[in-house]
């Protein structure tokens, strides 16, 4: 990745990555369809679990995502911050951000986990798409 992004395809991409976690915590599942790329990886690493999970292809993700989703009687917020650009290109770059998942339920809220999202996007057309996340757990949820 030679060419380094302007602020609008920046901004585009933070906006990419914001768009998927409203989309997982308001349930639209074709709007976090729209967020992955077809041919898109997966994985979650969580500490103190062995071994890493992985999911090849959007479908795969999305079944993983809808299948929690029906487990969850709580609502979730996956809240990312701290963002910044490993890599940056005019077509693809990769990105890392802190995650802080909170759940609300029966009137109480509290802290589910946090972690690293390791993100690298790519334009598809016009669009910026997530082509790979690694997602980094401090502690299980």
């Amino acid at each position: 990745m030679e060419d380094n992004m302007d602020s609008t395809q920046k901004s585009a991409v933070l906006e990419l990555l914001a768009r998927s976690a409203y989309a997982l915590d308001e349930r639209h599942i074709d709007m976090l369809r729209d967020t992955f790329s077809e041919t898109a990886s997966f994985e979650i690493d969580i500490a103190g679990v062995d071994g890493v999970m992985n999911f090849t292809g959007r479908d795969a993700i999305l079944g993983l995502m809808t299948d929690t989703m029906a487990e969850q009687t709580d609502q979730r917020r996956h809240v990312i911050s701290n963002a910044f650009f490993e890599s940056e290109g005019s077509a693809e770059a990769s990105v890392v951000t802190n995650i802080t998942i909170t759940s609300v339920e029966n009137g109480a809220i509290r802290l589910v986990t946090t972690g690293l999202y390791r993100d690298r996007v790519v334009l598809e057309g016009d669009q910026w798409r997530i082509a790979a996340r690694r997602i980094e757990l401090d502690m299980a949820y």
